[in-house]
């Protein structure tokens, strides 16, 4: 099978196409490296440095490279660094010359921002807390960006449209399921969709064991997302822990780098803090847990529901706010003996549900579907 697998959020195509091509498929990934982050690829699309036009020229040029693929698979609607009325003719293109085309519901887009402001299926979220909505800067911002915009409309005409919609977290998956609108072909649009989870390449020799005499608490900002990821107060409830107990945990923190340095920063690390308003571990957190370190973060009912899990619970589940997070830290801190227990369930719990060969094989088996 033919695979183009276009665009990038937080490792996931590319893990995912290695996967793939040890199953014996074709792919190809182009992207632009999720920015800074700067993951690899196949064909290169970012944009940095670049204006519109010699971006365009670039784009042009790897359009014929985008075409004869069975199954071609978009990580967003906004797929490319371009205004979304631009994408939309990309989008035409690609639908013209290849089979299949999947749209993933990996992160932010209109319905996300709608569906949750709206609607509201989940207890909390990016966009509510309970039936109040959020109404800090940067989720007015997204709501201006995906709401009454060309942005809204290309999400809705590629999810109508496309053949197969894909979450890679609960979130996302309860989300798509409350879009009852019909696509191009009659289907609700919600009737597209499936889960699978996100894929992790599983490391050698994960270490289990407590890192040393103090508690080793490590967290990755993102850049411009702290304050909407709830990075903010995850850092102040750990700072204040630290400094209550100063001679018990260690807090290292990684900025805005590129993802090499971050994986090498991580390591060592007893646990990660990881989104304050999730249900379940992102990308950074499945990759800790999968070297042996503890997520701080989502660990929701529905996450572990959602995957059949009934055994392991390893996720440090915390509410959206300061006092949960200081609770939840503290008692990791003051009770070191039930670390390796965690920690060797992040593994195993990583093992069962995220191995990115188990994935690739869900992902054919989806293809094969349609």
């Amino acid at each position: 099978m033919k695979i183009l697998l276009l665009g990038e959020y937080s490792n996931v195509h590319n893990t995912l196409a290695q996967g793939l091509r040890a199953l014996g498929e074709q792919v190809c990934l182009a992207s632009d490296g999720d920015g800074w982050k700067n993951y690899p690829r196949d064909i290169d699309l970012s944009r940095q440095g670049k204006g519109r036009t010699a971006f365009m020229f670039n784009l042009l040029k790897a359009l014929p490279y985008m075409k004869g693929y069975d199954v071609v698979q978009l990580i967003n609607p906004m797929f490319l660094e371009l205004k979304a009325e631009h994408i939309k003719p990309v989008y035409r293109y690609l639908r013209r010359h290849n089979g299949k085309i999947i749209l993933g519901a990996f992160g932010m887009d209109h319905y996300w921002v709608s569906v949750n402001s709206d609607i509201r299926p989940l207890r909390y979220s990016d966009f509510n807390f309970g039936d109040n909505p959020r109404t800090d800067t940067e989720a007015e911002i997204y709501r201006k960006e995906w709401t009454g915009t060309n942005k809204e409309l290309l999400n809705k005409m590629i999810a109508a449209d496309c053949d197969g919609i894909v979450a890679g977290l609960y979130e996302y998956w309860a989300t798509y399921r409350e879009v009852a609108t019909s696509g191009s072909d009659g289907r609700p649009v919600r009737d597209k969709m499936t889960f699978i989870p996100f894929p992790i390449v599983m490391p050698d020799n994960p270490d289990t064991t407590m890192s040393g005499d103090r508690f080793r608490l490590f967290a990755g900002i993102s850049r411009g997302r702290s304050a909407y990821k709830g990075t903010d107060i995850m850092l102040e409830a750990a700072r204040e822990v630290q400094e209550a107990y100063p001679d018990k945990m260690e807090l290292r923190i990684a900025e805005g780098v590129p993802f090499n340095e971050y994986t090498r920063m991580m390591e060592g690390s007893d646990a990660i803090l990881d989104q304050l308003y999730s249900y379940t571990p992102s990308m950074n957190s499945l990759l800790a847990m999968s070297k042996g370190i503890i997520d701080i973060g989502g660990g929701e009912p529905e996450n572990y529901r959602i995957l059949d899990e009934e055994e392991l619970r390893p996720i440090v589940n915390v509410q959206p706010c300061k006092e949960s997070v200081y609770s939840e830290i503290e008692r990791l801190v003051l009770n070191p003996d039930i670390i390796p227990e965690l920690k060797r369930q992040s593994v195993e719990y990583v093992r069962r549900h995220h191995d990115y060969m188990k994935v690739a094989r869900q992902y054919l088996d989806f293809y094969r579907s349609l």
